[in-house]
Order: structure tokens, then C-alpha cells, then sequence
């Protein structure tokens, strides 16, 4: 049970520590240390898209490998991390040193900022909104309306209100630290791999294969539990919740993103892609505080849910 208490003063502190502190500094971020490894690697394996014929499966086989060495450098380094903390120092210090290593394995301050600045910024232009919405999303935002950009940064949030703070939440619940740091690290090579075609001069068709496989895997359960924990704060059930979120290309986003459309009331999509409770209104201003606080309270519920996961592993292996 001790273990179990440690746990959940991490998890708790995570979020404090994420609410009244915010990111660390980049050269001491465990996830701007991934994306190093993957940027590394990812000009190894991946081949210059304008090469004819594209190769299949050497850039598969070689991805796959790069992906489980940088996996298994984070895994390592967060049991060692954490063993350390466990073994070696008192509970309250321990919980302390679990919680400030888990807090940048998740972000929900910052995705909460972000999304609220995009509002701000349309309030002053749309040039202005565009701008700042191409910080949080990978698509060409130059052709969006006011509509459009606030679908996007909606969107983001709903998706990202799972990738960046349900999973990790969850995972850590599931495996502690090393299952969090694994998660992190499959997500963030999804993001930077886990394109079908060419993305900065380079081929991703195969080189990506594995690293979107992966992030499928790790993100089933969490993303419908993100949907769940979603309608549990609005306190109703999205009806045609299993609908809409087969509509979108990905096995999971669809479902956070589907619950908030069809929870707020409004439309989100893609142009040309896909549309999400088409018969909704396009969003307005007032629907980006309204998405946050709903996203803000599945976030609460979601460490209320990590707690009692947390005391039930303790249960089950008899303290």
C-alpha cells in the first residue's frame, strides 16, 4: 500500500506542479530529449521523397528499430529513475521526486493556454488566429476562416486532452513512471513519424508505419476512456457518440474529439477529410471556454480515476 500512496501523491503533484508551474526549460524536458532522438533518427530512415522508387521495407525495418532503441531509453531511464526514488528515499520524498519526474510527461496547462490564445488571437485578426494556431496543429492553416481555425484549435483539444494528460495518467496508473514515459514516447514519435506521404522533404509512407502502429495501440483504451471521462463531466451521454467517431481517419482521436462535438453542440472537422456532428453550429467565441472547462473537468475525473486505479493495483497485489 505504501507504493500505492506514493503513487498517488505523484500523480497529484503532477498536476499541481503542472498548474502553478507550467513546462520546465527545454534542456531539461525528458520529451524535447525524445523528439531529439527521433529528429536524429528520423533523417536516418526516412528517404528523400523525391527518390523514385521509394524503397518499402528498409525504411520500415530500420524505423522500427530506431523507435524500440529510443523506447527502450526511455523505459530504462524512467524504471531507474523511479526504483531509485522508492527504494532510497523516505514516502513523502519519494511521492515529491515521482511527481516533479511525471509532470512533464503530461501537459495540460499548456494545452489549456494555447487553445485559449487562439481565441484571443482571432479576436485581434484572422491572419492573427491563423498564426497562432499553426503553434498547435500540423496542418496548412492558411486557408481557414475564423470558423475553421476555432474548429481546429477545439479539436486539438479534445485530441490532445487525451494524448497529453488522460494516457499518461492512465499508463502511469497501469505501469508507473516507465509506462508513462513509453507512452510519451510513442506519441510524440507518432507526431513526428506517423505521416503517409511527405512531410519535410522526406518519405514517411513506410518509415512512419511503425510508429503510428504503435501509437494506436497505447491510445485505444485511453482515448475512449477520455470520451467516457468527457460525457461524465457534462453529465450526459453523447448519443451517436460511436458514429461520429468512426468518421475520422484514426482508430482513436475520433473518439475525444466526437464527444466534445457532440457534447458542446457544434461542428468540428477537417476540410475535405471529415466532419464531426455535421449538423451542429460552427463554433463561436463563447464555445472555447465552454470546451476548456468541459476538458478541465475530465481532467479532474481523470486523476480521481488514476487514484482509484492506483489504491485497486494495491488491493489486488495485497498491499
Amino acid at each position: 500500500m505504501q507504493q500505492a500512496c506514493i503513487g498517488m501523491g505523484a500523480l497529484w503533484l503532477a498536476l499541481a506542479i503542472d498548474r502553478w508551474c507550467g513546462e520546465p526549460p527545454a534542456r531539461v524536458h525528458p520529451v524535447v530529449w525524445m523528439g531529439g532522438w527521433l529528429g536524429f533518427a528520423g533523417r536516418q530512415v526516412a528517404p528523400m521523397a523525391a527518390r523514385t522508387p521509394q524503397p518499402r521495407l528498409r525504411p520500415f525495418v530500420a524505423a522500427a528499430l530506431a523507435w524500440w532503441a529510443g523506447a527502450a531509453l526511455a523505459v530504462a531511464a524512467a524504471v531507474a529513475l523511479e526504483q531509485a526514488a522508492l527504494r532510497h528515499l523516505p514516502t513523502w520524498l519519494a511521492a515529491l521526486a515521482l511527481g516533479v519526474l511525471l509532470k512533464p510527461l503530461l501537459a495540460w496547462r499548456m494545452l489549456r493556454e494555447e487553445v485559449r490564445a487562439v481565441e484571443s488571437a482571432l479576436a485581434v485578426s484572422l491572419d492573427a488566429g491563423r498564426e497562432r494556431l499553426a503553434r498547435l496543429v500540423s496542418r496548412d492553416v492558411q486557408a481557414l476562416d475564423a470558423a475553421a481555425v476555432r474548429e481546429s484549435a477545439l479539436e486539438s483539444l479534445a485530441e490532445n486532452l487525451n494524448d497529453s494528460v488522460v494516457a499518461p495518467l492512465l499508463w502511469f496508473a497501469l505501469l508507473g513512471l516507465p509506462g508513462a514515459a513509453l507512452y510519451r514516447f510513442a506519441n510524440t514519435a507518432d507526431a513526428m513519424w506517423g505521416y503517409r506521404g511527405e512531410r519535410g522533404g522526406r518519405d514517411w509512407t513506410w518509415a512512419g508505419k511503425w510508429a503510428a502502429r504503435a501509437d494506436d495501440v497505447l491510445s485505444w483504451l485511453p482515448a475512449r476512456i477520455t470520451a467516457l471521462l468527457l460525457a461524465l463531466a457534462a453529465a450526459r451521454w453523447p448519443a451517436g457518440l460511436a458514429r461520429e467517431a468512426a468518421h475520422t481517419p484514426s482508430p482513436n482521436s475520433g473518439w475525444p474529439m466526437a464527444a466534445a462535438a457532440l457534447l458542446l453542440g457544434v461542428r468540428l472537422g477537417k476540410p475535405g477529410v471529415y466532419a464531426l456532428n455535421p449538423a451542429g453550429a460552427a463554433p463561436v467565441a463563447a464555445d472555447t471556454p465552454r470546451a476548456v472547462a468541459l476538458a478541465g473537468g475530465a481532467v479532474g475525473l481523470a486523476a480521481l480515476a488514476g487514484t482509484g486505479l492506483l489504491a485497486a493495483r494495491a488491493g489486488w497485489s495485497g498491499g
